[in-house]
């Protein structure tokens, strides 16, 4: 999942998005529990749509799924229109995100099932392996509250640092407990972590912008999260009482298939990684 939302661009496409699927008449009313027509799926372009796609080309027909991608580059429509009914679910966030957003906007979003995760890496030019990294050396990590807190258990997960009991999704450098390297941090935004590589020791890096810069995180990543039990994995998701929708069952099983999974594992080259 991307990081940045831009609300101007995100009230202006709600209300497109709004009246284009109203005036079509294909928006969806939990309420009703009118599950006939094509299932609307908002995502994100990368990999979320793509991978939406692969199935509506590929898989869907032959499962009896009629299923339409509408694109979204932020990540606040998505959820409200979902929440509306004027689109039957999406894909494009975590559960860390959702859990906020669902207290902040008091919206009912919930999970389907995990697809992919997007995994953060430690990467650098200056050394091959992150326990080379030298005393005091600077490590730019992102500043944005969520993957700040990833990249910080990134680095404790593998021995780097520890936190402090209790250090959750909010973590910052002022939760961590033991830094035996005297490592020193770096905040800066998620998109210019990769650029910072010439000008600190290591920085950790999204998926998604790894390999906008052309690394590739299977191979140069120097340590790399785990996919398994991951809080961070991508998943399908709908309103509350819409999990039981027969659309949303086939979409989930499809998503989870080993065509898919094969998909993923080819296209992305391990910046994203299935997670099921």
């Amino acid at each position: 999942m991307r990081n940045t939302a831009k609300l101007t661009t995100a009230v202006l496409a709600a209300g497109a998005l709004t009246f284009g699927l109203t005036a079509c008449g294909s928006g969806k009313d939990s309420a009703t529990s009118d599950y006939s027509g094509p299932l609307i799926v908002a995502a994100s372009p990368t990999p979320h749509a793509e991978i939406l796609n692969f199935v509506k080309d590929n898989l869907a027909k032959k499962a009896g799924l009629d299923l339409q991608v509408k694109e979204f580059q932020d990540y606040i429509v998505p959820n409200t229109a979902t929440e509306d009914g004027s689109v039957d679910a999406n894909y494009f966030q975590n559960q860390p995100y959702l859990d906020d957003f669902n207290k902040k906007r008091g919206t009912h979003i919930v999970p389907v099932v995990t697809v992919h995760l997007e995994p953060l890496g430690l990467y650098s030019h200056k050394v091959k392996k992150a326990d080379a990294l030298k005393s005091g050396a600077t490590v730019a990590v992102p500043n944005d509250a969520v993957n700040e807190a990833r990249a910080l258990k990134l680095l404790a997960a593998n021995g780097l640092i520890t936190l402090k009991d209790g250090a959750g999704n909010e973590a910052t450098p002022q939760d961590i407990a033991k830094n035996p390297k005297n490592l020193r941090f770096k905040e800066v935004e998620a998109a210019q972590t990769p650029r910072s590589l010439d000008d600190v020791d290591a920085a950790v890096v999204n998926g998604n912008y790894a390999i906008s810069a052309g690394l590739k995180p299977a191979k140069d990543a120097l340590v790399l999260e785990s996919a398994k039990n991951n809080p961070y994995g991508n998943f399908l998701a709908v309103k509350k009482g819409n999990e039981k929708d027969p659309r949303v069952k086939k979409l989930a099983k499809l998503l989870t298939s080993a065509e898919v999974k094969k998909f993923i594992e080819d296209k992305y080259q391990g910046s994203v990684i299935p997670s099921f």
